[in-house]
């Protein structure tokens, strides 16, 4: 092979794509991934020893990694952008942001903290790009809403009433279907054996994952239509609501026929699964029925 062909298959627009797009200004990239490094990473270190080692918030370093992947993705198309830098806009949300930085992390307030890394990526591309370049990559940004820890006291209040909801309905499914189940609370009682149901099992945070989970999978199909989409995010309530009883119910049958160390067990972890499960079936069969009342049509990727 001559060295001209040699050259041709490693040019632009043949083989693997780069890593990093053509024209991209290398030393600015590299000042801004630095200070974020510095800024975030002792965060995340510190979420990675806490509260992601949880039941509760064990999606947050799965959604920011499919967050990332997001924005590799679209490297090529964000940089293809003549800039049209707003400054003005991009500069105020960069100041918001590192204020609310400095008062999440003097304070150790992850949801300020954590959160003030969306407002100033925002900040970054509406600097560089301007308001085109947000419109191309607002769903990876978005999307790390859902990573943010919540306040306590907010999973507190929500999951309280959830927790008593799905009991409800769970105890009433096995009592109508001839289980010895009793309630009391949010402690189900099944034969010799009492069960309470754990905000993991139940709460908001889990919620927030299937919410999560609902919307990536809007992205991915890129309907066209907003109302089925909105459609969709709104049906995904009561879609992880029944996923939640369906977990729960598995957990009491477990128990029931297996004994409380096997509903402990493996299989508590397994029903984590079987939630999603659940959950990523409802949602497709309802996007299917989706079909008979709006267009399948699919946005340009």
């Amino acid at each position: 092979m001559s060295g001209d062909s040699a050259m041709s298959m490693t040019g632009p627009g043949r083989g693997r794509p780069a890593i990093l797009p053509a024209g991209v200004d290398v030393p600015a990239l590299v000042l801004v991934a630095l200070g974020l490094l510095i800024a975030y990473v002792p965060e995340y270190l510190e979420l990675s020893r806490t509260i992601w080692r949880s039941d509760e918030q064990g999606h947050g370093p799965i959604i920011f990694a499919v967050s990332l992947w997001l924005l590799y993705n679209q490297r090529h198309a964000l940089a293809g952008l003549q800039s049209r830098p707003a400054t003005i806009s991009g500069g105020a949300l960069m100041v918001i942001g590192s204020l609310l930085y400095a008062f999440g992390r003097s304070q150790d307030i992850w949801i300020f903290s954590i959160g003030s890394q969306i407002w100033v990526l925002v900040g970054l591309v509406l600097l560089f790009k301007g308001w085109r370049g947000l419109r191309l990559v607002w769903f990876p940004l978005f999307f790390m809403l859902f990573m943010v820890p919540l306040p306590e006291a907010l999973v507190a209040a929500v999951t309280a009433p959830l927790k008593s909801a799905v009991s409800l309905v769970a105890s009433n499914l096995l009592y109508a279907a001839g289980y010895p189940v009793g309630r009391s609370g949010v402690t189900l009682t099944v034969g010799q054996y009492q069960l309470m149901v754990a905000d993991a099992c139940a709460g908001l945070n889990s919620m927030f994952t299937l919410e999560a989970l609902g919307m990536l999978y809007m992205n991915l199909m890129r309907y066209s239509s907003a109302a089925r989409n909105v459609t969709l995010a709104v049906m995904l309530v009561p879609i992880a609501f029944c996923a939640n009883i369906c977990r729960v119910m598995i957990l009491v049958l477990v128990t029931y026929y297996f004994g409380d160390a096997a509903g402990q067990g493996f299989v508590h972890g397994f029903a984590g699964m079987v939630l999603f499960l659940v959950a990523l079936l409802l949602m497709l069969s309802l996007d299917k029925l989706l079909n008979v009342f709006f267009k399948s049509e699919r946005g340009v990727a």
